[in-house]
């Protein structure tokens, strides 16, 4: 069997995968695991990584440089290309490596055929109401991340109220249940047994789920026990609130 090249962290909003990648990243040893492909941010990663964007007819040639940055971006000098990956990006690509690398017959040999021999980790969070309140609340106060002094990291709209809100609260327990089952009908049409981590044994340990991944990708899992977290669990007493009035509130249905 090749030796692995790259992983690929399949995730879904809100499951603790920002915390993964900065520990992972924190190794020096795995890569800078990101969200490259996200449709979004591509135009921002661009720029960053000095691809210029092209008209449509130039597309070809803004694909294989965007692709080829993102692999140097995602090695980070490391020889390991990580890439973290949602469920609703994982289709646009295929598409794109599909334009560059026709003929592999599913998803996994396209990616391979970019980023080489992988290795896949699914993580996932158990308490899907904790993570959709989560998901709420980010996107009503515009605060996604703080530092681990407590120090807001990324912030993308000005600071908000956050009000209780069943609905969206339900919408979201829906549409993260279904991601995580897209997920598992992804890993089997493409043969691929992945990893499995959950958010709740991250946040609890994060230095000993490190070291599990780290192991699993053939480097020394010793190198965990030195790596600080530089990301905080923004969940509070509000959170929990928030997330026992909806399980009261739906226990019927």
């Amino acid at each position: 069997m090749a030796a692995i090249q790259s992983y690929i962290l399949c995730a879904t909003p809100r499951s603790g995968s920002t915390l993964l990648c900065d520990l992972l990243e924190s190794t020096g040893a795995a890569g800078r695991p990101a969200s490259y492909f996200r449709r979004q941010s591509i135009p921002r990663w661009a720029a960053r990584l000095n691809v210029p964007v092209a008209g449509d007819e130039d597309m070809p040639i803004f694909d294989r440089r965007y692709v080829d940055a993102v692999i140097a971006a995602g090695k980070a000098e490391t020889g390991l290309f990580g890439l973290r990956l949602m469920r609703e990006s994982a289709d646009d690509l295929s598409v794109w490596l599909d334009r560059l690398f026709p003929g592999p017959h599913n998803d996994r040999h396209r990616f391979e055929a970019a980023f080489g021999p992988a290795s896949f980790i699914h993580l996932t969070r158990t308490d899907k109401v904790a993570q959709a309140v989560s998901r709420v609340r980010a996107m009503q106060s515009g605060l996604w991340h703080v530092a681990a002094d407590g120090t807001a990291r990324e912030r993308i709209e000005p600071a908000g109220r956050a009000g209780y809100d069943r609905t969206e609260i339900g919408r979201y327990v829906e549409q993260l249940e279904a991601q995580d089952r897209g997920w598992d009908d992804w890993f089997r049409s493409n043969g691929i047994v992945p990893l499995r981590l959950t958010y709740e044994a991250l946040s609890h340990d994060p230095r000993n789920v490190l070291a599990t991944v780290l192991s699993a990708l053939g480097i020394d899992p010793d190198i965990a026990s030195g790596i600080e977290p530089r990301t905080a669990k923004l969940g509070d007493d509000e959170s929990r609130n928030w997330a026992e009035r909806f399980r009261t509130e739906t226990s019927g249905n």
